[in-house]
């Protein structure tokens, strides 16, 4: 376990899905708190963008809530991660969360000149300090 700082109130809602998986919901704490002020005020002050478990259950599937469009048309920011994350090497882990954080802000979307959505995703992510490790996991 570790203290809820200020930045963990500030985060709370995204890492209280997480709070049986202390490790894991502190890598996301790490994320948050890495990325540039403007797109943690953006993460914040939209309500439809959400962090959450993957619940998957072979043979049942999934169930999670997500926000539906807004009225600009775009969809649910939902962030979706995996338990197993918790177990992974911190910079693997960093990575995946900041890579996914990065299609939430791109709104599954380019970046610049990026087209393709996962390359974006990993330019982004790495310009924010989470660059693809060289080995998984």
């Amino acid at each position: 376990m570790f203290a809820k700082s200020d930045s963990f109130m500030r985060f709370q809602a995204y890492l209280d899905p997480f709070s049986q998986y202390p490790v894991l919901q502190h890598r996301i704490l790490h994320v948050l708190e890495h990325l540039p002020g403007d797109v943690q005020e953006d993460f914040l002050n939209d309500s439809r963008f959400r962090v959450t478990v993957d619940n998957y259950q072979p043979g049942v599937g999934w169930s999670f809530l997500m926000p539906a469009p807004g009225l600009d048309g775009n969809g649910s920011r939902c962030v979706i991660l995996r338990l197993k994350l918790n177990d992974t090497s911190e910079p693997f882990a960093w990575y995946v969360i900041a890579h996914e954080f990065a299609h939430a802000y791109l709104r599954n979307g380019g970046w610049g000149e990026i087209t393709d959505i996962e390359e974006a995703a990993d330019a982004l992510a790495s310009s924010w300090g989470f660059p693809r490790p060289e080995r998984f996991g």
